[in-house]
């Protein structure tokens, strides 16, 4: 009876105190709050990026001031997947409660991960994903689902066919290839629509422009352009402007610039979202993680659209944001509650 009793008291002790296990996936030992948070950033360059870590500080004040969290631990793997490797093991050496990663690789960090989780870290991926499920939690969008509405809405403006070139990001970066997969898939099954050229480029305009400018040089005939990521659309409609060729349709993101560029030229354009956000929805799913929370292993967030109807209410949105920025959606702790419980 009196073992009985100890045991009633010891578990009573352990659920008031700091949470000695948790529900979610990874979280395991004592976590006590304010929490120490690290992100392990893939790059601080492009303004998407820049953007990104703004939301993350916001929402990182916000916690603090409920006592949740001490401090974001930012490192910069300028592009290098082996660095990034290793600043995460930094991380995991300093005993950091939640590590919040935005990928340069999707399958290079396996084995970090793995060590991270199995130390009890609550480790978060968002915006560029890896292909392993051994953390807590992943979030962002279906970019799959990205690029085939991109290509759905492009096949319909151009009736089955016709010839376009294809604008993706970097190689080998979860984001762009899941983009150009889903892209693909469908103008593979239409075979009106003919793929006349591809690149990769960086998310900046300038790459972007140099490289439409040698495709057009090389293909006279273009009658759409199938671009995956916004910087890129506004380059494509530079190096159509530059050569004096007539605008196509073309699809896009809601970078700033390219919002402009579309209502200024009157294109005929479409576009959707990834959120700055996502890295602020990964801090506040660690952080319920840590408090014993379960948290969905993915954390999927809805792709919105822009069209010639909604143009202009991201184009007034847009004046609070900087001229090569994103101008991405609102967003609250609330919200990121209703998305943690979809």
């Amino acid at each position: 009876m009196k073992r009985w009793l100890l045991a009633v008291s010891l578990s009573a002790g352990m659920m008031a105190g700091p949470a000695a296990f948790a529900a979610s996936k990874c979280v395991s030992g004592t976590h006590t709050p304010p929490y120490r948070i690290g992100w392990a950033n893939i790059y601080s360059v492009p303004t998407w990026m820049k953007q990104t870590q703004g939301t993350m500080e916001k929402i990182v004040a916000q916690l603090k001031a409920k006592h949740l969290v001490a401090g974001l631990k930012i490192t910069d793997a300028q592009g290098n997947a082996s660095t990034q490797i290793q600043q995460i093991q930094s991380m995991i050496d300093a005993k950091m409660d939640a590590i919040v990663i935005d990928a340069g690789s999707a399958t290079a960090l396996d084995r970090v991960i793995a060590e991270a989780c199995s130390k009890g870290i609550a480790v978060v991926n968002f915006d560029s994903l890896v292909n392993t499920t051994d953390l807590t939690a992943k979030v962002g969008t279906d970019q799959i689902a990205w690029g085939r509405e991109a290509a759905q809405w492009l096949a319909g403006k151009l009736h089955g066919k016709g010839n376009i070139i294809v604008l993706n990001g970097p190689a080998g970066v979860s984001v762009s290839d899941d983009r150009r997969k889903g892209a693909l898939a469908v103008v593979k099954a239409d075979p009106g629509m003919k793929i006349v050229a591809e690149t990769n480029t960086d998310y900046n305009t300038a790459p972007a422009q140099q490289a439409v400018n040698n495709l057009l040089f090389s293909h006279p005939k273009i009658d759409g352009v199938l671009s995956l990521g916004g910087a890129l659309s506004a380059g494509a409609v530079l190096a159509f402007q530059h050569q004096g060729r007539a605008f196509v349709p073309i699809t896009g993101e809601n970078y700033k610039q390219f919002l402009a560029l579309w209502k200024k030229d009157k294109l005929t354009g479409w576009a959707t979202m990834q959120p700055n956000w996502l890295g602020a929805l990964g801090i506040y799913t660690a952080v319920e993680a840590l408090q014993g929370k379960t948290v969905p292993a993915f954390v999927k967030v809805p792709l919105p659209v822009i069209t010639n109807a909604n143009l202009d209410s991201y184009l007034a949105r847009g004046k609070n944001f900087p001229a090569d920025g994103y101008v991405y959606s609102p967003y609250s702790i609330a919200m990121f509650d209703k998305l943690l419980k979809q």
